[in-house]
C-alpha cells in the first residue's frame, strides 16, 4: 500500500504517525515533558541514562529515554498555544494515559516575584483563544492536583524559590502581553496592572491551552515556569543566566515526572 493519510480530519499516516510531531506508536513514554526551545529539550535529554530515539519534524523535537529509572519523553513544541494544541492532540493519538508537564519561562506579574523564581500553576487565565475552539470561555483551566503536589515537592527538593500561582496565558509576546514597542502600541496598556490586581502571578504563552486540552483528553497535566521578566520593575533575565535557570525548571519538572511515574 502506498503512503497516505487517513483523512483530512485525522491526519495520520499508514504507520500511525501524526502529521506534525514526527513520532509514532510506541515512541512516546507515559511521562512527557513539554518545553518550547529545541535546545532546552536537547539539554534535558542529556540527563537520560539511556536514549531510545530522537525525532525532528518542523519545530517539534522529541527524545524518549530513561530518566532515573522512569521512561520519559521530552518534546520541544516551539512557541505558543497553537503549537501546544497540535502537540497535545497528536500525542493523544499515540498514548491513552499520560502525564504532561510544561517547563517554561514567564513574566512575573506580582511585584514580589523575582527573576529565577518558579511558579507552579494551579489554574490558568485563558487570555488566548485557541482553547475556545474546544470549550466555552467559562471552562476552567486547572492543573491536576497530583501534578501540583509532585511539582511542589520537586521544587522543595531542588531548593528553588517557588510559589503556587494563577497563570495567565497570552496569545502573543508583544501586544498580547502589553509590551509597548515603538510603532506597535498595545491595545491594553494596563494589562499587567489589571492582572496583578486580580491575583495573577505570572504571564506566559502555553499553559492554559495545555491544561484545558489535558482535561478534555483525560490526561494529568501541570506547568512550572521560571521568571525571566519582572514586568513591574521592567527587568529581563541576563543572557548568561538563561541556561542555568532553564535547566533548573527542567530539573523540577523531570523530578515530578519521575515521582508520578513511580507511583503509576
Amino acid at each position: 500500500m502506498s503512503d497516505r493519510y487517513e483523512s483530512a480530519e485525522r491526519v495520520v499516516d499508514n504507520a500511525g504517525r501524526p502529521y506534525h510531531i514526527g513520532v509514532g506508536p510506541g515512541e512516546v513514554a507515559p511521562q512527557i515533558l513539554l518545553v518550547g526551545d529545541p535546545a532546552r529539550a536537547e539539554r534535558a535529554a542529556k540527563r537520560f541514562s539511556t536514549l531510545e530515539g530522537s525525532w525532528r519534524n518542523r519545530e517539534f523535537t522529541t527524545f524518549t529515554g530513561e530518566f532515573e529509572g522512569v521512561r520519559t519523553t521530552v518534546m520541544a513544541t516551539g512557541i505558543g498555544c497553537d503549537n501546544t494544541e497540535i502537540a497535545v492532540i497528536e500525542l493523544a493519538q499515540l498514548i491513552e494515559s499520560a502525564v504532561l508537564i510544561r517547563a517554561g519561562t514567564c513574566g512575573a506579574v506580582q511585584p514580589d516575584l523575582s527573576i529565577g523564581d518558579l511558579v507552579v500553576t494551579w489554574g490558568g487565565v485563558r487570555l488566548e483563544n485557541t482553547s475556545t475552539y474546544f470549550v466555552p470561555e467559562g471552562y476552567p483551566a486547572v492543573a491536576h492536583p497530583e501534578v501540583i503536589t509532585a511539582l511542589s515537592n520537586a521544587a522543595e527538593e531542588v531548593g528553588a524559590p517557588w510559589r503556587l500561582g494563577m497563570t495567565a496565558t497570552a496569545p502573543g509576546f508583544y501586544g498580547a502581553q502589553a509590551r509597548n514597542v515603538e510603532k506597535f502600541p498595545p491595545r491594553y496598556p494596563n494589562l499587567i496592572e489589571d492582572l496583578a490586581r486580580i491575583g495573577v502571578a505570572n504571564l506566559e504563552m502555553e499553559t492554559s491551552t495545555l491544561l484545558t486540552l489535558a482535561s478534555l483528553g483525560g490526561f494529568r497535566a501541570g506547568s512550572v515556569c521560571t521568571v525571566f521578566a519582572e514586568r513591574a520593575a521592567n527587568r529581563f533575565v541576563a543572557p548568561d543566566e538563561k541556561h542555568t535557570l532553564e535547566d533548573r525548571v527542567v530539573d523540577v519538572a523531570l523530578r515530578a515526572l519521575k515521582s508520578l511515574g513511580m507511583q503509576g
